[in-house]
């Protein structure tokens, strides 16, 4: 399991996300204050306040690959 924070600054971005996931084996949790969706989920993820980062949580293994694919959404400090 491995857990990092995103942030999705258009729409676009979403759908991106959306078909990244779909690619890799695994559950996906995004969480967003005190709601957790499924990361493969469009409507689930539209549900979230976007305007913060999001963490997610990749059940799985092997998710350095997960990491590479998403690095452009990956912020490290999500406070700030």
């Amino acid at each position: 399991m491995k857990s990092f924070y995103i942030k999705l600054s258009e729409i676009n971005d979403v759908y991106t996300l959306v078909n990244t996931l779909v690619a890799y084996n695994g559950d996906v949790d995004l969480e967003s204050g005190r709601y957790i969706v499924d990361g493969k989920s469009l409507l689930g993820i539209f549900s979230l306040d976007l305007r913060k980062p999001i963490k997610l949580t990749y059940h799985s293994d092997n998710a350095d690959g997960l990491v590479k694919a998403l690095d452009a959404f990956i912020v490290e400090n999500p406070e700030a």
